[in-house]
């Protein structure tokens, strides 16, 4: 079973406003999950966003 976050421990692992997390799921970068009336990120969802920041540096 994949491991859930919040949106807030996303954003304080990342060092993100909630503002930018809501940006970067408009815009497609991560996916939501709505669990009732939660909404969760998949950790897998997380490392490899954050790991697609460190392909396109370089």
């Amino acid at each position: 079973m994949a491991k859930l976050m919040s949106i807030r421990d996303f954003a304080e692992r990342y060092s993100l406003s909630r503002s930018t997390v809501y940006r970067l799921e408009e815009r497609g970068e991560i996916n939501f999950l709505k669990i009732g009336r939660s909404t969760r990120i998949s950790t897998e969802v997380a490392e490899q966003w954050f790991q697609s920041l460190s392909e396109a540096k370089g």
